[in-house]
């Protein structure tokens, strides 16, 4: 007979909406201790291709999991039935282990690689319950687009872009001057160039290929993100009667980077809500134009204009201002609304002495406030509402970030800057 499965404990509950309650990009760390007692392991990556920013989010033995590659994990994924928590064995991280992998409905897949000497995976259904909650939430975050998510995502895609650019620079330039000298007319061993010659092409085909997997990870054609936003949209207004008329981008329109095409369904589902909300409404005009260095969002009725500006606005503000948008709406009663969205394609420039603040989440920099007023961890804990684990969690985030060892020196760094 199989093993009873334990139900979480109050602990565990308690312990796993701190998971789904900070920010994201550090929800495998959180995650991971959530599980360390009953599924103790020395690693830990959630996949899901929903984030465009990070879609491997890691913790644990970094010489392990900064060598797991997107194609392992999604060759692990294609092995596993949706719902389904196995021990297996794969090659993880360039070499075989023994892993515990968790696939999830929504196709997030979470692998554990298990402390030494064990491979059995303990209560399966308890974990994959678990991974669900965590994969719901993620699956919310990513949609709802969050600022926190916003700014995270700009400033890994930013970095993945330029690091993918220069290690396909580096490598591609040694490939091929590896191939001038082979196909050179000097070398006689015929036999032996062929080879070589087969081999460096088959490895810039697999670099390239690589790039291009990277790519349509984290950039999304503007057609493309459209498309989704009307398959949303028309289910949203399907019982609303108002006659609804999408103007897509134009074919040629640019790649949108990831974040973007998030925050811009996002924000156009916010305003279509806030449109329908009126007490009338027939005809709705939904629109998307891209210049190569701008998204504009259009959306407009000829109605009573009675739409709530104040509350649309304060809706808005948060995206707007994490991407450097500018939010316009307009009202006049008795010819119509309308709201104007200007959404950057490329990240602003960031000065030099910014870029450290830039990288604290919204939580991050509360922590900081405080802990620049002198506060403690438990005076800070309290005045968050949060436990003083999670205080110790963050002020270690906001350390490293500003790159400095003492809470004295990040509180000088915050008065400095203001």
């Amino acid at each position: 007979m199989p093993d009873m499965e334990t139900p979480p404990s109050e602990a565990h509950l308690l312990a796993l909406r701190e998971v789904v309650e900070g920010p994201l990009h550090e929800i495998a760390l959180r995650f991971s201790r959530c599980l360390s007692d009953r599924w103790p392991h020395t690693a830990l990556v959630i996949f899901t291709r929903e984030c465009t920013g990070r879609p491997r989010k890691v913790a644990g033995a970094t010489d392990m999991v900064n060598k797991v590659t997107i194609a392992e994990l999604e060759e692990l994924k294609a092995q596993l039935r949706p719902g389904r928590a196995i021990s297996t064995t794969a090659a993880v991280g360039g070499m075989n282990r023994t892993v515990w992998v968790v696939r999830d409905p929504v196709d997030t897949l979470l692998v554990l690689v298990p402390r030494a000497g064990r491979v059995r995976l303990p209560e399966p259904s308890t974990l994959a319950a678990l991974f669900g909650i965590v994969a719901t939430s993620i699956r919310q975050q990513v949609s709802q687009a969050s600022p926190d998510y916003l700014a995270e995502s700009r400033a890994a895609s930013s970095e993945r872009a330029r690091t993918m650019a220069e290690m396909a620079a580096a490598q591609e330039s040694a490939l091929l001057s590896i191939l001038n000298t082979l196909r050179s007319t000097a070398l006689d061993d015929r036999r032996a160039r062929t080879a070589a010659t087969e081999s460096a092409s088959l490895a810039l085909v697999a670099l390239r290929s690589a790039q291009e997997t990277d790519l349509a990870l984290t950039e999304e054609p503007a057609q493309t993100a459209f498309t989704k936003l009307r398959k949303d949209m028309r289910q949203l207004l399907k019982h609303h009667g108002a006659r609804v008329e999408f103007v897509p981008p134009a074919k040629a329109a640019r790649t949108l980077p990831g974040e973007v095409a998030h925050a811009a369904r996002a924000m156009t589902r916010t305003a279509v809500l806030a449109f329908i909300a009126q007490p009338y409404l027939s005809r709705l005009r939904i629109a998307w134009t891209c210049d190569g260095t701008t998204l504009r969002i259009d959306v407009r009725d000829q109605e009573a204009g009675s739409l709530d500006v104040n509350a649309l606005s304060s809706q808005l503000e948060g995206r707007a201002r994490t991407l450097g948008a500018t939010v316009q709406l307009d009202c006049a009663p008795g010819w119509g609304s309308r709201v104007s969205v200007a959404l950057p394609v490329d990240p602003p420039a960031v000065r030099p002495r910014e870029t450290k603040l830039a990288s604290l989440n919204v939580r991050e920099r509360e922590v900081l406030r405080l802990l620049a007023q002198g506060r403690r961890n438990k005076a800070i804990a309290d005045e968050l509402g949060v436990t003083e684990s999670t205080v110790k969690f963050h002020v270690t985030g906001v350390l490293r970030k500003l790159e400095v060892s003492t809470r004295g020196e990040a509180a000088a760094v915050a008065l400095n800057e203001g």
